[in-house]
């Protein structure tokens, strides 16, 4: 039996739908989605991304059939091990909320892991390539590494056997200086603490209290392919590749290949190769140096073995220098030995010829008076001639005419030869002689004198000057002891 009251005319029935407010039906969602999800992790494509003033990050996360919104607060993204970009496929791990003022869901993410080595090696391979473009990985970059490092920079973690095993090695090796800037190799912050560290080594001072190492190694022991994500970094690509220090790096196993290893000047398949190529071995620098030195010494020896057989072979083609030098110093003093002997021979003979021809020449007064009385004559008939040419002209009217030109030419040649015998007579005439300071020695009987032997003493001696004649005594005594003391002058003539 139907018991409810029956409705006024006109009023429509109450409806059974509860009815709720705007924020009720907002707070029911948001709690329906809390508790029915919790904590999840999303994987998908990161798309959208925002980085607000507020230090707040959003983005959305994708794949082939939806997108799903997300949110990053400011305080986590310090935390994240993964740097979010777009077109990286992430896992998300968060919890599921909503924004009420849109009417919209979205996730709030706490963490982000790539998603796979497959997402990890795409992003790898995209930053690779960029900064290929720009150059950083240029073979022209690369510098050498020092023959011998004074200070050797490590960047590692001071916790490992990374840097025990560098120390052993380079102690080993050739003990050098190490210094550590200890850093985080993986894990969040990991990446700007070693560029960091690279950047630091660069600013150090050459000459500060802490020495600048010569060159750095970057180091890190195996892992997988995340836990060497932090030398994947683009910040720490770049800090190896603008280091002003020569850098090695050293990063993983043989197998394991980083960006940093592009970026540095020499990549070393593990921390100690590193170390044995930042510095060479001690004995091996001795051995180098012995066998340099050996190599050295061979090739002094084979240099000097040639010079020596060149030497030989000029010295046979060189004459006897010395024994020249002996035959003609020998020559020398036989010729002087000659020449003092000889000079008072020549002077001694040339004396005997002038003495035994001065008798006979005769004297220039008695040629010249020869010559004037020729020449007299010659006079007295050419005068005779002439008057009996002039007769002749006198007689026949012809003849008057006949000119005494040619006579007195023919005179006058006459007088020119007769001029020049008598200067040829008086050149070899002792008058010259006499006429330039000396003097004629001759006996009482005008015998001429040539020899001081030949004078006894108290001869009574006629001397003829150019202008005259003196007489004199000689004095045998002195001419005696001028003998004995072998003072004997001779005479000139």
């Amino acid at each position: 039996m139907d018991t409810t009251p029956p409705r006024p005319e006109g009023q429509r029935p109450a409806p059974n739908i509860p009815e709720f407010a705007v924020s009720e039906i907002a707070g029911a969602i948001r709690r329906t989605l809390e508790n029915a999800f919790g904590r999840v992790r999303v994987r998908g494509e990161i798309t959208e991304l925002k980085r607000y003033p507020s230090g707040h990050i959003y983005l959305s996360l994708k794949d082939e059939n939806a997108k799903l919104e997300a949110v990053i607060w400011k305080t986590s993204v310090p935390r994240l091990a993964v740097t979010p970009e777009n077109g990286v496929e992430v896992i998300a791990t968060g919890k599921i909320g909503t924004y009420a003022d849109r009417s919209k869901y979205q996730l709030v993410i706490d963490r982000l892991d790539y998603a796979g080595e497959g997402a990890l090696l795409a992003r790898i391979e995209k930053l690779r390539l960029r900064l290929l473009e720009e150059g950083l990985f240029a073979p022209d970059r690369k510098r050498p590494l020092p023959m011998l490092p004074r200070v050797i920079g490590v960047v590692t973690s001071e916790r490992g056997a990374v840097i025990q095993d560098i120390r052993t090695t380079i102690a080993r090796r050739f003990p050098r200086r190490l210094i550590l800037w200890p850093v985080a190799v993986q894990g969040t912050g990991s990446a700007e603490q070693i560029a960091a560290a690279i950047r630091g080594f660069g600013a150090l001072p050459a000459d500060g209290p802490v020495p600048r190492p010569d060159v750095i190694i970057v180091a890190r022991g195996g892992g997988s392919l995340e836990d060497l994500m932090a030398f994947n970094e683009e910040i720490v690509v770049r800090a190896a590749a603008e280091s002003p220090i020569p850098l090695i790096s050293a990063v993983g196993h043989e197998t394991d290949t980083t960006l940093i290893d592009f970026a540095s000047d020499r990549r070393a398949p593990t921390p100690t190769a590193a170390a044995e190529m930042a510095i060479p071995a001690r004995a091996d620098l001795l051995a180098d140096l012995a066998q340099t030195e050996a190599r050295l010494l061979q090739s002094g020896r084979a240099l000097l073995d040639r010079a020596r057989r060149r030497l030989m072979l000029a010295e046979r083609g060189l004459p006897d220098l010395p024994g020249i030098l002996g035959a003609m110093r020998q020559r020398l003093e036989d010729r002087g030995e000659r020449l003092a002997v000889a000079l008072p021979a020549l002077l001694d003979r040339k004396r005997g010829i002038l003495a035994r021809i001065a008798p006979r020449l005769p004297h220039p007064r008695e040629g010249i008076a020869a010559r004037r009385a020729t020449l007299g004559l010659l006079d007295q008939r050419a005068g005779a001639a002439m008057k009996r040419h002039l007769a002749r002209a006198q007689a026949a009217p012809a003849l008057a005419r006949l000119s005494p030109a040619p006579v007195a030419a023919l005179v006058r040649e006459r007088r020119a030869r007769l001029e020049g015998l008598v200067a040829r007579l008086e050149s070899v005439s002792y008058q010259a002689v006499l006429a330039r300071g000396f003097a004629l020695v001759s006996d009482a009987e005008d015998a001429p004198l040539t020899s001081a032997a030949a004078v006894p003493a108290g001869e009574r001696l006629v001397l003829t000057f150019a202008d005259g004649q003196v007489r004199a005594t000689a004095d045998g005594a002195k001419a005696a002891k001028k003998k004995r003391e072998g003072g004997d002058q001779g005479a000139l003539l």
